[in-house]
């Protein structure tokens, strides 16, 4: 439309030209607005398409699939922040380029990995420094709390109640028993309202035209069926009088007939009361549920032998026990008897066996006499409990003519039959079935149990030979656990003539060996001593000159036998294998223990002409000589043993003979004759050192140390000996140096690390001894004495994580779990500490320092008995290796001390520092 401009007279005519004006448009051109909601004009269109909204919103999704290339989004150094090419088709050589760039994204971001993550790791670091944990601001003062007196601890105030009085003291609803009188009055007169319900002023009152009216007392309560005449009354009456009625009758039953006064006992009354209430903790609408269900599956099928059964086990446990016995009677009434292919079976036996476990003694007796089921073994066992053991072996008897293929029957009328008769029943039981075994080896148990052994052997091979010609596969696993039960029964030669019969049955020529050896240690574990003492015997038969089989055979007797089996099982172990020196050795010291110095003097004798020149046997008998104080006899065999058979370890023994006897000069002289001959043998250099140590000439120890080092580069004891005299005399660098030098020599070694670790941390630098501990796991990341030393260099908070990361790497290390029982014995945790200590001693009874430390700990925290067991298992195990503990054992003082003795030195010089 046309739109005019008025212009004002004597004012400039517009630039625009009237005709050329623009017009606009108005909702009366178009028409009303339209609503998402209003169907489009095409009444046919499909779904999602069928409103203004619907075509509103596939047009914006269209354009935002377009691409913007508006000059807004377009950045001169980025481009535009869209795609351009993304309708573009994504091709393969698209994807090999985005390929080449996320590969080389990927090795950017590796370039500046390190660099970012030791930022981050120093930020964190900072931000701990600068916000610590409350627990880490108070660790000094905790570790402080120890110093506190105890008239310090007791002069601190109390701590005061900052609760308010309401806090303090709060007010306990207060609950007051309402008698039934009020309850009959209120429900008679109606509850009388005091105030005015606010929405009656508001409406102008509820006074409705109904019937009744709604604002009556209780609305419409006065409707007959609710409110009943005197309904409330009633019911509370009926309430009071069922309880005076039980009471009642609960006085009459225990009152007495005859005076009439009563008989009660207070606390009797009481306790059969609380017995009256059901036990079975469950709610009663279950059980109303399940009395029903089970009466309708007796009803539906009356002759089902587990409903009745499973009724009256629900009214048994639900205190009904006479219910339950009627239930049960009539459902052996109810269950009738089918017949199988060849003899009368009783589907009923259950419900009899039910029928008689609830009744009484003599009741459960008639019950399971009228049963009449003589094919059934369970009933005739249920019957025979019941009876004295005459009467039972009576019943016996003909329950075996009733069910003669019932071996529990055959067996047990054996065992209440005399010696000669229980041999007649045992052979009639073998006659009804030849294919049980366990007819046989009661058999044998009873021949034993009545002295004749002679006899047990027989009676197992004639086992096996009748059982094969009955066709009866010989299980041997099976006869092992009969064997095994025997033992444990005490019928030792039966267990041993059934370990004889079947040890070898099924067995392959090349793994006799290695199986009979797993059969005994298996025998050993379940505590069948017995058995495995006969595969012993029987595999030394089979392999008489086998030096191992006679070993194991030995250490069995020393751990589990006397000294006088072990002794003669030696005996007989030399005889067969003179050559195996260990056996003569074993055999010497079991009778030097035993206080019998000559008869081993006598043995090594012996070993001598069956080993002449042995290293091993001139070292015994130098040992058996020094420690009975006998120096001039062992003087004497070490200059034989030095002419006749020189060796290395020889001379070290001559050195220390001389050493510990104070003989200076000679053990000097002997040390440089040795040296002349064994230089790389690192322990003379050791010892060449430790005594100019002793004589405090310190140059000469460090030459001796390092000419040691020249001719023995890759002896850890020796590196460990020259830094420790360099820290000594007091130089650190000059010690830290040779540990540096040292580990070069001997990349990946703990000991050295841990060394330079400890070197560190007893000159005060913590920091570099946790740096140094860093590397050193990252080198030796599965070393146990380096993550138990790691645990502890840490503060107290993080020391449980440490051993967890400890025990990831190393879980069946001793020393790491020697550190974890000590960690628990810090932290006062006594049954957790005491498990550790089993723990560790059990994996490596070898380490000294472990068996040390548990001593310790059962002095502080065990009682006498327990730390004479710790004691008594040390000097079984007799531990050899563990830093304290070699510290003190080969010191020169200890040199004569027992494993006894020297454990208590070691525990007496540890202090709980960690």
């Amino acid at each position: 439309m046309l739109q005019l401009f008025l212009v004002p007279l004597g004012c400039p005519q517009p630039l625009v030209c009237p005709c050329r004006a623009t017009g606009f448009t108005t909702r009366s051109d178009i028409g009303p607005a339209r609503d998402a909601n209003d169907p489009v004009d095409d009444r046919h269109a499909p779904p999602g398409k069928r409103t203004v909204g619907d075509q509103m919103k596939k047009n914006q999704t269209a354009d935002d699939d377009d691409e913007d290339l508006n000059d807004t989004n377009y950045d001169e150094f980025n481009g535009y922040a869209g795609s351009l090419f993304s309708s573009g088709p994504y091709e393969k050589d698209d994807e090999e380029a985005d390929a080449i760039y996320a590969a080389l994204d990927k090795r950017m971001d590796e370039r500046r990995k390190e660099r970012r993550e030791q930022r981050e790791k120093e930020e964190i670091e900072k931000y701990r420094m600068e916000r610590p944990k409350i627990q880490q601001q108070f660790s000094d003062l905790k570790r402080k709390l120890a110093e506190v007196t105890e008239e310090e601890w007791l002069s601190i105030p109390e701590v005061g109640d900052a609760r308010n009085k309401r806090q303090r003291n709060p007010r306990y609803e207060k609950l007051t028993p309402v008698p039934d009188s009020f309850f009959a009055k209120h429900l008679q007169s109606g509850e009388n309202h005091t105030s005015v319900d606010p929405r009656q002023t508001q409406f102008g009152g509820l006074n409705t035209p109904y019937p009744g009216g709604l604002n009556t007392p209780y609305p419409g309560g006065m409707t007959p069926g609710l409110m009943t005449p005197g309904t409330g009354e009633l019911d509370m009456r009926k309430i009071g009088q069922a309880r005076n009625t039980l009471m009642d009758m609960r006085l009459s039953q225990v009152s007495d007939s005859v005076s009439g006064q009563t008989v009660v006992d207070p606390k009797g009354y009481l306790t059969d009361l609380n017995s009256m209430i059901p036990t079975h903790g469950g709610d009663i609408n279950d059980i109303k549920k399940a009395r029903l269900l089970l009466k309708s599956v007796r009803e539906t099928n009356p002759h089902h032998p587990p409903a009745w059964i499973a009724s009256a086990r629900l009214e048994e446990v639900t205190g009904k026990l006479q219910v339950a016995r009627n239930l049960i009677m009539k459902g052996t009434e109810m269950c009738p008897k089918v017949r199988a292919a060849f003899n009368t079976i009783s589907v009923n036996e259950d419900v009899w066996l039910e029928a008689a476990r609830l009744q009484p003694g003599d009741t459960a007796k008639a019950v399971v006499a009228q049963a009449h089921v003589p094919n059934s073994v369970r009933l005739w066992k249920a019957a025979v409990e019941l009876e004295e053991p005459e009467d039972a072996r009576i019943m016996l008897s003909r329950a075996v003519e009733c069910c003669p293929t019932s071996v529990e029957l055959w067996l047990a009328l054996a065992r209440l039959e005399t010696y000669e008769n229980a041999r007649k029943v045992l052979n009639k039981a073998r006659e009804n079935i030849p294919t049980d075994r366990h007819i046989w080896i009661t058999a044998a148990k009873l021949e034993e149990a009545n002295g004749n052994t002679q006899m047990v052997e027989k009676i197992i091979d004639r086992a096996i030979t009748s059982l094969r010609a009955n066709g009866v596969e010989i299980n041997r696993e099976q006869w092992i656990q009969d064997a095994e039960e025997c033992d444990k029964a005490g019928s030792v030669a039966t267990c041993q003539a059934i370990m004889r019969a079947v040890i070898g049955i099924g067995i392959e020529e090349e793994d006799r060996k290695h199986t009979w050896m797993e059969d005994a240690d298996s025998c050993v574990a379940h505590n069948a001593l017995e058995c495995a003492r006969a595969i012993y015997a029987y595999a030394l038969q089979v392999f008489p000159s086998k030096k191992s089989v006679w070993l194991r055979a030995a250490y069995f007797e020393k751990n589990h036998g006397t000294r006088e089996s072990l002794e003669a099982l030696l005996q007989r172990a030399v005889a067969h294998c003179p050559k195996a020196e260990v056996l003569w050795l074993m055999g010497a010291k079991s009778k030097w223990l035993a206080g019998d110095v000559p008869a081993a003097r006598s043995i090594l004798a012996l070993a001598f002409q069956a080993n002449p020149n042995s290293e091993e046997i001139w070292l015994a008998a130098v040992k058996l000589e020094s420690e009975n104080n006998e120096y001039e006899r062992a003087r004497r065999l070490l200059a034989k043993a030095r002419s006749s058979a020189p060796t290395a370890r020889v001379f070290m023994k001559s050195v220390k003979l001389e050493w510990v006897l104070g003989n200076i000069a000679a053990a000097q002289e002997l040390c440089e004759e040795a040296l002349k001959h064994y230089e790389d043998f690192p322990k003379l250099w050791m010892m060449k050192g430790q005594i100019e140590e002793q004589k405090e000439l310190v140059e000469k120890a460090r030459e001796a140390y390092n000419q040691g080092l020249k001719k023995c580069p890759h002896s850890i004891p020796l590196w460990l000996l020259l830094s420790r005299l360099e820290e000594k005399v007091g130089q650190l660098t000059r010690a830290r140096a040779i540990l540096e030098k040292s580990r070069l020599k001997n990349p990946k070694n703990p000991d050295l690390w841990l060394e330079s670790v400890r070197l560190e941390y007893r000159a005060g630098l913590k920091n570099i001894a946790n740096t140094l501990m860093a590397k050193a796991l990252q080198e030796c990341p599965n070393s146990g004495i380096l993550w138990s030393e790691a645990i502890f260099l840490e503060a107290r908070p993080q020391r449980k994580t440490k051993s967890v990361d400890a025990l990831k790497k190393c879980e069946h290390d001793p020393h790491v779990l020697l550190a974890v029982a000590k960690l628990f014995w810090s932290e006062r945790k006594i049954t957790k500490a005491r498990e550790w200590f089993h723990r560790t001693v059990k994996i490596d009874s070898d380490l000294g320092d472990a068996w040390a430390f548990f001593y310790k700990f059962e002095l502080q925290h065990g009682t006498e008995e327990q730390q004479e067991e710790v004691r008594k298992r040390c000097e079984n195990a007799e531990p050899r290796h563990g830093e304290l503990w070699c510290d003190v054992s080969k010191d020169i003082e200890n040199w004569q001390k027992k494993i006894g003795e020297i454990l208590v030195l070691v525990a007496a010089k540890l202090k709980n520092t960690f």
